[in-house]
């Protein structure tokens, strides 16, 4: 299995469907899905990495499964997808984790390794981080990952308006 980021704590690498069972662990929790209104089906999870998988193939990232570099078990995704802002597509870090694994700052490990993976190999000019308002946990990591807010937009999901902050960074700035 080849690893695109290693950290002192954490291995990351594509996810495929044999991951399934792992990943249902995540979107199927309730706590952790909560910014999405609601836990995924079987269906919807299936749905999930196989975008992924396309993500990889389209772009070559996505959202990667994040395993615990000890133990090599898998305890949530983060990565850099290809989201709509301002009428363009501009790369995102998404981050996910299981509700075990929050409160060590396992995701603020990953989304830092990602942003500078994101300035130093992809040669982005600027990352964001899209986070549903109300999600505090999320937006603490992206302050964490040396964003500030630099916009907001209403996503549209599950039948619900979802108003959300826009974070961003600029690789001028961490230089």
């Amino acid at each position: 299995m080849r690893y695109i980021i290693e950290t002192p704590r954490l291995l990351m690498r594509e996810m495929g469907m044999g991951d399934f069972k792992d990943i249902c662990s995540i979107l199927q929790d309730e706590r952790v899905m909560y910014a999405y209104n609601g836990a995924f089906s079987d269906e919807e999870t299936s749905g999930w990495i196989e975008r992924q998988i396309k993500r990889y193939a389209e772009y070559k990232f996505g959202l990667w499964a994040v395993l615990l570099r000890e133990s090599g078990k898998i305890i949530g995704q983060c990565g850099i997808t290809m989201q709509e802002y301002d009428e363009r597509l501009v790369p995102e870090i998404g981050y996910l984790f299981a509700y075990d694994y929050w409160h060590h700052g396992y995701a603020t490990e990953a989304a830092v390794a990602c942003k500078d993976y994101g300035f130093n190999t992809l040669h982005f000019d600027t990352l964001y981080s899209i986070i549903r308002d109300t999600n505090t946990a999320s937006i603490n990591v992206a302050l964490r990952n040396g964003m500030r807010p630099s916009g907001t937009l209403t996503k549209h999901y599950r039948g619900t308006e979802m108003p959300h902050i826009v974070y961003s960074i600029s690789a001028a700035s961490v230089q």
